[in-house]
């Protein structure tokens, strides 16, 4: 069968994407290819097609167990053979799967690279035809990349024993770089490469600079008021589950998902999500790789993430349909300290290293194995460790060939075993030079996605560039494109020409006299800003800034207008920032002309939409107690409800709940279903069915809970 005709009869499609079809061939010759197809091009459709045309089985490598049952699921509904072999199903289960495959029951099997450790399953791929090895992710296999995982270094060893059949390697975003470790470590033969057009003309490029958590909040209300369907990334579990009881007490239908829950959990959230069955995933970036949901219309980073890499692939989610969607990223500088502890923690030097492996050996029993969970191995080495950096400097170790992990039947730990038990601590093979050039090349990523953030030319080929590609074209649609086009550049009208001139005072008023621009810089951005809204944080009182005659002259503006004023002020060249790890602002020449009046500047003045979404998610607070919310991203709020005891004798009821069943606190009842509860205070089922967030089966679980409390409450008693 033509690859043409099976497209259609397997797929429904009537033809190819760009570059499918000359992968497909590749595959069906027997080739070895390196795939860079973007997030939504089709990538998995070039080796599951092949794989149904040629002799065997192809065995998919794929990193996550989430990812496996996805497409799995997708290709059985599809009446083809396919199944996964991984860690979520039982011995039992484990076993009939491996019989089928040696009976040549499926065409594509999906395992993990941790697979090729279990010596029955390479037992059984040897006594099997292997059409070919696709690799997906394969960008994990590399430590310059954004997603190293160690276990992809095993892959070309596996081949060795599986007799080297042809592989196929895909990724969503490599740089050149990356793309080398991809062919050296995977051990390509004179691969086919497509490195197909990163560009995605329907998505919406925005970077909004924010460092309030409510901005944050308003701003994120906005969008999913408008947008309705999408993902939310934030950069850690607990604030996944923060914004995740913001969402639930809005009665925003949404699943969370992060790491640390179980895979039941995660398959069960992934499965609901893709399923339509709710509209808003807020996750770290354990969510996504190989989600095909299409009509997801924004994809928010509550925080920046560490590498454009990251960010392009994650972003890349939205509109996969084909139609218009918004990638919008919320830009703190205070954010950037989440990703410097991330790079810390991924970057051990040798000293911990050193320190790990000297527990292990401590700790070893006989047989040279720990059954010890990486949180254990943490706390034995001190108070003050960084247990991402334990986790890090274990896949060192791996990496080494010193130490194998290994699956410990029935329990969610994996085990450890020690090859080289004789080897001195102090004599570990460690490259340092390499361990060092990692961290920086980690760093130089993060500073690259700032640089992003910053720049002031169009996103889509800002980012183009960055992954090698030579012909690009401005998108039109971001927002850097939308405040550069003629249109919108204007001399600013009287009005605002006096907003202007009062900012730039501002910064002439926290600057030196001197320099080769006739000032010189003594504060950074926010603190200027901060200085123009009236704050009273102490940076400004003890400073004496509030004796400065600007002090509070733009505190009606708004200081989420005001960033992005300075942000335009700065592309126009009326300030300056030194850069670096603490840039500081003044003006240039053109700025003080300007601000005397002397002479005139063209400029995209700032749009007020910002402003009015923080106003109005104002409203919505006082409107519905919205100031529970906050509180739950550290605000030391009271909340204000018409009965503070009982409300907190039903608080302390959900905390007992939630603690006894090991659960959040969401999970029993939201704030809001609290408030309604003290506000309309029901004493049976049927009246409290009609209030928000209570339905028959939190009904039947929870509310014979909090009724009695409720009872003793209205009769007086004490709570």
């Amino acid at each position: 069968m033509k690859p043409e005709k099976a497209l259609q009869k397997f797929f429904g499609f009537d033809a190819f994407r760009q570059g499918q079809d000359s992968v497909v061939e590749a595959i069906l010759e027997k080739r070895d290819a390196l795939v860079v197809m973007p997030t939504g091009g089709g990538k998995s459709l070039c080796f599951q097609l092949p794989a149904l045309l040629m002799e065997g089985v192809a065995v998919v490598i794929s990193p996550l167990i989430a990812l496996m049952k996805d497409q799995v699921d997708s290709l059985k509904k599809r009446d083809i053979a396919a199944t996964f072999i991984n860690s979520s199903l039982s011995p039992k289960e484990q076993s009939e799967r491996l019989r089928e495959l040696a009976e040549g029951v499926y065409k594509l099997v999906y395992v993990a690279p941790e697979r090729f450790r279990d010596g029955r399953f390479v037992q059984t791929l040897n006594r099997v035809k292997i059409s070919f090895m696709a690799v997906d992710e394969a960008h994990c296999v590399s430590m310059w990349g954004h997603d190293f995982r160690p276990d992809y270094l095993r892959i070309g060893e596996a081949l060795d024993r599986l007799g080297n059949p042809p592989v196929s390697a895909f990724t969503a975003t490599a740089t050149p770089e990356v793309r080398e470790d991809i062919n050296k470590f995977l051990r390509l033969r004179n691969p086919i490469r497509l490195v197909a057009g990163f560009e995605r003309p329907n998505l919406d490029f925005r970077v909004v600079t924010l460092n309030k958590r409510k901005e944050k909040l308003a701003r994120l209300a906005a969008l999913i008021e408008r947008h309705k369907t999408g993902i939310i990334y934030c950069a850690t579990r607990k604030k996944v589950e923060e914004v995740a009881e913001y969402l639930d007490d809005w009665d925003i239908s949404h699943i969370a998902y992060h790491g640390g829950m179980d895979d039941e959990s995660r398959i069960r959230a992934q499965e609901r999500f893709m399923k339509a069955d709710c509209d808003v995933a807020v996750s770290t970036n354990a969510f996504g790789m190989g989600i095909d949901r299409a009509d997801i219309r924004f994809v928010v980073h509550f925080e920046m993430p560490g590498s454009v890499e990251a960010y392009y692939q994650e972003a890349g989610r939205a509109g996969r349909d084909g139609f218009p969607a918004i990638c919008e990223l919320f830009f703190g500088y205070r954010d950037r300290e989440i990703q410097e502890f991330f790079i810390d923690g991924n970057n051990p030097g040798r000293d911990l290293i050193t320190k790990v492996y000297n527990l292990l050996r401590n700790l070893a029993e006989s047989d040279s194995t720990v059954r010890l969970s990486l949180q254990a191995m943490t706390k034995e080495l001190g108070p003050r460790t960084n247990g991402m950096a334990v986790s890090s400097a274990i896949s060192q170790l791996v990496r080494m060939r010193i130490i194998e992990r290994f699956d410990i039947p029935g329990a969610r730990i994996r085990g450890t075993r020690l090859l080289e038990l004789g080897l001195a601590p102090e004599t570990l093979p460690l490259d340092d030079a390499a361990l060092a050039e990692k961290k920086r090349r980690d760093s130089n990523k993060l500073q690259t996605l700032i640089d992003y953030c910053n720049a002031s030319e169009c996103r889509q080929s800002w980012v183009l560039r960055y992954f090698g590609e030579r012909e690009f074209s401005d998108c039109r649609r971001c927002d850097n494109c939308r405040s550069l086009s003629p249109e919108n550049l204007h001399a600013p009208d009287e009005k605002e020409l006096l907003v202007l001139k009062k900012a730039l005072s501002g910064v002439a008023r926290m600057s030196w006299k001197g320099g080769p621009d006739g000032w010189r810089p003594r504060f950074g951005k926010m603190r200027i800003i901060d200085m123009l809204m009236g704050s009273k944080r102490a940076e400004i009182l003890d400073k004496g800034l509030d004796q400065l005659s600007t002090y509070g002259l733009l505190k009606e503006e708004g200081s989420a207008f005001l960033k992005d004023l300075f942000a335009e002020m700065e592309r126009c060249g009326l300030v300056l920032s030194t850069g670096g790890d603490y840039p500081m602002l003044t003006l240039t020449t053109f700025g003080d002309a300007v601000m005397k009046g002397e002479c005139e500047c063209q400029m995209a003045w700032p749009s007020i939409q910002k402003a009015a979404s923080l106003e109005k998610f104002d409203k919505k607070s006082r409107k519905s107690s919205r100031k529970k919310a906050t509180s739950l991203f550290g605000d030391d709020e009271e909340d204000e409800v018409g009965d503070p005891g009982l409300y907190q004798a039903l608080k302390d009821k959900r905390s007992a709940l939630a603690a006894k069943h090991h659960i959040k606190l969401f999970q029993v009842f939201s704030n809001k279903t609290l408030e309604s509860l003290v506000a309309n205070q029901p004493l049976t089922k049927e009246e409290a069915l009609v209030l928000p967030g209570i339905g028959p089966q939190n009904a039947r679980k929870w509310l014979p809970h909090f009724l009695p409390l409720i009872a003793a409450h209205k009769a007086g008693k004490t709570l």
